[in-house]
């Protein structure tokens, strides 16, 4: 195949005419597709070989928690390990892997939207680049909460260890229990986000969940105790405070919205075939 062929892959431009309504032939969006999983892929390879460099930095980043939490401890409560012949070469490839995906997240998530964004209406691609502003900095907000209370739950888990016994961390395991934390806590503060987006689209309210925000906020509390990895009660409340708050903004920007909504409403809100009160 000649290398003009192989750039073609990459791009993928239509070869039938586009419809003035800006539709496309299923096997020019199928191309399309080919063309933006292979650019996806190439450049999450490109972020794992420039990772492998900066191996060292990306370790004690990774590692930093634990250290912190085998200080609090006592000597010889716990020791990181790597298992088998080739732990270290798995360590290698699986923390490299993890930090070429989310440092390359901004390029294939615009790569998704960017499939995705000719079948939207005006009005669909308005609010979804309203939350793709919002829903970035709250995940990032959520993974660096994680990072910070991950020492402290890492050491009431360990400290569960009986005296005598030496609690032997491999450390691939550790790893996925990190990623995992802050993924669970990124989540988490995007939780809110979808309440306002559902509100927008008129599934709920914002006096509904007014009535409601007592049950919300045990739910919170429920849903933190169970997603935390450590189910310890201090990284539980530092999960559950901040999304009770952000709960309640999302109940008032309902509130506002609903109010905006009624004012633009000439039928005050009630359906035509509906017998007003007065």
């Amino acid at each position: 195949m000649s290398i003009s062929g192989v750039v073609q892959w990459f791009v993928g431009k239509p070869v039938h005419p586009v419809g003035p309504d800006g539709r496309m032939a299923l096997s020019d969006h199928l191309r399309e597709l080919r063309a933006r999983i292979l650019k996806m892929t190439l450049v999450v390879l490109l972020g794992l070989a420039v990772a492998l460099v900066y191996f060292d930095p990306l370790f004690e980043l990774v590692y930093d928690p634990y250290l912190q939490a085998q200080k609090s401890l006592p000597n010889g409560a716990t020791e990181a390990t790597t298992n088998g012949a080739g732990g270290g070469l798995m360590l290698y490839l699986k923390l490299c892997g993890l930090a070429a995906v989310v440092a390359t997240s901004p390029f294939w998530l615009y790569q998704i939207w960017a499939f995705i964004l000719p079948g939207l209406h005006d009005k669909e691609k308005r609010w979804s680049r309203i939350f793709a502003a919002i829903a970035g900095p709250l995940f990032i907000a959520g993974v660096l909460l994680g990072y910070v209370t991950l020492p402290k739950g890492l050491e009431i888990l360990i400290g569960f260890t009986p005296d005598g016994l030496t609690n032997l961390v491999e450390f691939n395991e550790y790893l996925t229990f990190f990623s995992r934390t802050l993924l669970v806590f990124g989540i988490a503060f995007e939780i809110p986000l979808f309440v306002v987006l559902l509100n927008l689209a008129g599934v709920v309210t914002g006096k509904g969940l007014g009535a409601h925000r007592p049950w919300i906020i045990v739910g919170v509390f429920v849903f933190a105790a169970v997603a935390t990895p450590s189910a310890d009660p201090f990284t539980m409340t530092f999960m559950a405070v901040p999304m009770v708050l952000l709960f309640l903004l999302a109940e008032q920007i309902a509130r506002y919205n609903d109010r905006r909504r009624a004012r633009s409403d000439p039928n005050a809100g009630l359906s035509p075939d509906e017998a007003s009160v007065l």
